[in-house]
């Protein structure tokens, strides 16, 4: 409005009427930042209709007038439009968001839990709320076909992903298999990631935040690890010969909040099992870093199968042989079952055999002679 009001208003004459600009004669109203500030004025007290506008006198004045309050009117309305439906929006996300804190409060007050786990659980939804991370990402993508959800997965953690020394250098068909996998999770302060002994289920990778490998009091630390960092890599490995085993060796906790990527091992298992030769080029490297750091029994790893292999086998054969000893023992109960039956029936049709009358099975012997006579 402001770009064709006042050419159009200088091309009708400067001061001809009290509507048009007045006349640049004056030094004041003949600065061409006064111009713009003008013209920029009348627009506006046009565009809101607040308080009255110069009064037109010519027709074209009267024309341009119609149609500038008019498209006035279509702007206002369009700005005001939007500005509510983005309000109504915001209010709607917070209202669901709100009624799952409200849920939850309930239930941690039904189940009686502690006013301290209660602020810190409460603290952990504020802060997903302020770094809007209130979705989720599975329930936002599933209506995407799997060629695109897998693009958005690999164009957002494939490069933290590759941050990882054993994954370096794998194929890129395992790498976009992982990618689908990993799982976001976030920490509140002083959370415990894992715990020294604990089973390793998964490895995690450092998105953003800080955490600290702390010692067995909680408080002293060794090491803090920031973003790109993981660990845990190669507790899902099952790495033949490690002293830990599947075991954690150290106890790390949040610092502050952090978003961690999270790889359970059943998801890297699923993903290997169509990629033997990463799965051998992985357990090599988890090897090889075992053994820089001193941590695996060379005479268990070179052996030709694991004791925990040959146990778990031996475990699941037995397992297989009580599912077979239980089938066995219900086809012999219905086979049971089946001869008491019978026998029973045999039994009935004997009784009613030796309760017929010799001159009885004469009578029918005779009926059934004149019938076919």
């Amino acid at each position: 409005m402001l770009v064709c009001s006042l050419p159009f208003r200088k091309t009708i004459g400067f001061g001809s009427d009290t509507w048009v600009y007045p006349n640049i004669s004056h030094p004041e109203y003949g600065r061409l930042a006064r111009k713009y500030i003008y013209s920029l004025y009348w627009s506006t007290l046009t565009l809101t209709t607040i308080g009255e506008t110069p009064p037109p006198v010519k027709d074209v004045e009267f024309l341009f007038v119609i149609s500038d309050f008019l498209t006035g009117v279509l702007i206002f309305a369009s700005i005001v439009g939007n500005v509510g439906a983005m309000i109504s929006n915001m209010n709607a996300s917070r209202a669901e968001f709100q009624a799952k804190i409200d849920s939850i409060k309930q239930y941690m007050q039904f189940r009686k839990v502690t006013k301290d786990l209660e602020a810190r659980v409460i603290k952990w939804f504020d802060y997903l709320w302020t770094e809007k991370k209130t979705c989720d990402e599975k329930e936002v993508l599933k209506n995407l076909p799997d060629k695109l959800r897998a693009e958005i997965a690999i164009n957002v953690h494939l490069d933290t992903l590759k941050k990882v020394r054993i994954f370096q250098d794998c194929e890129a068909g395992l790498l976009i298999e992982l990618v689908l996998k990993l799982q976001p999770q976030v920490f509140s302060p002083g959370d415990y990631i894992c715990k020294k002994g604990d089973i390793g289920r998964e490895m995690y990778i450092i998105k953003e935040g800080k955490l600290a490998v702390v010692a067995d009091d909680g408080v002293t630390q060794f090491v803090v690890l920031s973003d790109g960092a993981y660990f845990g890599e190669i507790s899902i490995l099952g790495i033949k010969g490690s002293k830990a085993g599947n075991r954690r060796t150290a106890n790390i906790r949040s610092v502050g909040y952090s978003d961690l990527f999270a790889l359970s091992k059943d998801d890297l298992m699923e993903a290997l099992t169509e990629y033997p030769d990463a799965k051998k080029a992985l357990e090599e490297k988890g090897k090889a870093i075992l053994m820089k750091d001193n941590l695996i029994d060379e005479a268990v790893a070179n052996a030709g199968a694991d004791p925990k292999d040959i146990e778990e086998k031996i475990i699941k054969l037995q397992g297989n042989l009580d599912d077979m000893q239980t089938k066995f023992a219900r086809l012999m109960a219905e086979l049971t079952s089946s001869q008491t039956r019978m026998k029973k029936r045999v039994t009935e049709m004997e009784a009613k055999v030796k309760s017929v009358r010799p001159e009885d099975l004469t009578e029918v012997v005779a009926d059934k002679d004149k019938k076919v006579q």
